[in-house]
């Protein structure tokens, strides 16, 4: 005897969840992430993956795997929050980009920025369709699977993949010179 597969939440479910449980998860989310911005991007993401996989949690623990796919999230935003301070922090720090260092040669910064245009064209057409949302239209990694009709972790590994790859390219090409 085979169980039918359940059927998605309906748009209905979801704005009644949402109005009951956004709210007090506003005020959760600002004890871990303590960023309106970002705790908006928490929000959107752990509704959208109730939209993806709501209809497989039991209806009495949908609020608990709501605040748990929340709080997991709210920790991997700190994370990347984290990294891109220490990323900037770390520009910041470097002589030849602040001025205290020898003056900036065009040449080399026209050089570095071929290297980097080049290294972009040889990535894969999906690599490089979000490398483009997230870096030059700045949409968030939810709005990118969102669009590309992707799951979230889809878009975030084709992100790390393409940054690893350029990564890779970009020292080699350093090493060349």
């Amino acid at each position: 005897m085979t169980l039918p597969a359940p059927h998605r939440l309906s748009e209905a479910e979801i704005a009644d969840l949402h109005a009951l449980h956004a709210e007090e998860l506003r005020r959760f989310l600002w004890g871990v992430v303590g960023e309106a911005s970002l705790i908006q991007d928490v929000i959107q993401t752990a509704f959208g993956k109730l939209v993806e996989v709501g209809h497989e949690t039991q209806v009495e623990s949908r609020k608990a795997w709501l605040f748990q796919v929340a709080y997991r999230e709210a920790l991997a935003q700190r994370r990347r929050s984290a990294t891109q301070k220490r990323v900037l922090e770390n520009l910041q720090e470097d002589p030849h980009r602040n001025g205290d260092g020898p003056p900036a040669d065009p040449l080399v910064d026209q050089e570095t920025a071929d290297s980097v245009r080049l290294a972009i064209d040889e990535l894969s057409p999906e690599l490089k369709q979000v490398l483009r949302m997230r870096i030059y239209e700045d949409k968030t990694f939810a709005q990118i699977a969102q669009e590309l009709d992707i799951p979230l972790g889809t878009a975030l590994g084709r992100m790390r993949n393409a940054m690893n790859k350029l990564r890779g390219k970009l020292a080699w090409t350093q090493r060349e010179t």
